[in-house]
């Protein structure tokens, strides 16, 4: 075990041991973290990773901690939230640069109130701009990287700046699923502010109804297989509204799984895993999961993925 006093040598930011992770996801639901670590800027980030190299502790980004399931158990080695120390956005020579901890509806926000569009769509997503960009997120047609000029990335211990082009971005992917994304730069084009403004609040109501917002979830639990809907191929499997324990296949929208509180990361998976066996019995497509499992053995993982 790496002592506390050991990271505070040189750590300017916050260190918790044994912090509690439900509180910290979307879902509403995990076991504590070993450590737990707010770095307090970049080269703070920097120092710190290269450190728990190191000393060989694992670490994960949590963001904040939409899109994964963590175990009951929780996380061995650290966990490490970049909404406090990198969560800047600003305006500069016609570009926005936002930093991986800043939300993304907080981004959408800066974006129109400067009257640049193009990404009204990612207001309802809860994500940041790191998360969002390491996984391509999207929708109602847009994806994070449809402006992106340019990503900073911590790769291989050093900060890198990687352009559009050589990052990879497809459906829910990008090249960045081994480094630690530090901020993106975009180039938006120019909008009027109140059509702006009205495009996102129609998203955000039609989001609203068609989602199960009101509980809570991690986003889709599935990738849409090419040419077809995850929630459709799961409803027409006959599970909407299937549970396990106090986790559900939502009524309201089959890709989601929510949690009637106090719902286990066991329920979660049982519902993954029964979604994934009747789906490709009745279709013999395999869903893919979009939501990060975090802290399970590699048993629990491969079972999942099989």
């Amino acid at each position: 075990m790496v002592s506390v006093r050991d990271i505070q040598d040189f750590f300017r930011g916050r260190i918790a041991l044994g912090e509690p992770l439900a509180r910290l996801t979307t879902f509403r639901i995990g076991g504590p973290a070993d450590y737990y670590l707010e770095p307090a800027d970049r080269e703070d980030l920097m120092g710190l990773v290269t450190y728990l190299g190191a000393v060989r502790v694992p670490y994960v980004i949590l963001g904040c901690g939409s899109n994964v399931l963590v175990s009951d158990k929780g996380i061995r080695g650290a966990v490490i939230n970049l909404e406090h120390g990198l969560g800047r956005v600003n305006l500069a020579d016609g570009s926005v640069t936002a930093e991986a901890g800043v939300r993304l509806g907080k981004f959408v926000d800066f974006c129109i109130h400067q009257g640049l569009g193009g990404v009204e769509m990612l207001a309802g997503i809860p994500g940041t701009v790191g998360g969002g960009v390491v996984m391509n997120a999207g929708a109602y047609g847009g994806e994070v990287s449809d402006h992106i000029v340019s990503v900073e990335v911590i790769r291989e211990m050093a900060f890198l700046e990687i352009r559009k082009e050589e990052a990879g971005f497809a459906y829910r992917h990008s090249n960045f699923q081994k480094d630690i994304v530090l901020s993106a730069r975009f180039g938006l084009p120019p909008g009027d502010k109140a059509v702006l403004i009205r495009r996102r609040r129609e998203l955000l109501v039609r989001r609203n109804q068609s989602q199960p917002l009101n509980l809570p979830n991690s986003g889709s639990v599935f990738q849409n297989p090419t040419g077809k809907y995850a929630a459709k191929l799961i409803e027409e499997a006959g599970l909407k509204g299937k549970k396990c324990g106090k986790a559900q296949i939502s009524e309201k929208h089959a890709n989601f799984i929510v949690n009637h509180g106090g719902a286990l990361a066991d329920d979660v998976l049982e519902l993954i895993g029964l979604a994934r066996r009747t789906v490709r019995e009745h279709t013999g497509i395999a869903l893919e999961p979009e939501v990060k499992l975090l802290g399970f053995s590699e048993d629990i993982l491969r079972g999942v993925y099989s």
